[in-house]
């Protein structure tokens, strides 16, 4: 399986489905599914028990996963979407980098 180039904590930009046009930062991703959850994306209605967490039961909105190929990553130094590429820094490592800025994303 390839390397995904979205990591958990990485701000996204959603380029399909309901939630196109939103920003946010990833919470999850699942590698084996190539899927993420968005923070304040693709908003899904539960209907819940009642239970410890959640005493009221009732309907609880959350997130649902989106494929990675909807999402792409947010520039560091414009703000806007770009494509990643990977490339060798000084010690040898493997860095991703925006493809529009050439600019290394942590």
């Amino acid at each position: 399986m390839s390397k995904l180039h979205i990591k958990k904590g990485d701000t996204v930009y959603v380029l399909a489905g309901d939630s196109r046009g939103h920003q946010g930062r990833v919470l999850q991703v699942n590698p084996e599914k190539q899927r993420a959850i968005v923070e304040g994306a693709n908003m899904c209605v539960k209907a819940t028990k009642p239970s410890a967490q959640h005493p009221q039961g009732g309907l609880i909105k959350k997130e649902a996963p989106i494929h990675i190929s909807n999402l792409a990553l947010v520039d560091p130094k414009s703000g806007k979407p770009t494509r990643i590429g990977r490339r060798k820094d000084s010690e040898g490592k493997s860095v991703r980098y925006a493809k529009k800025s050439g600019e290394a994303i942590k």
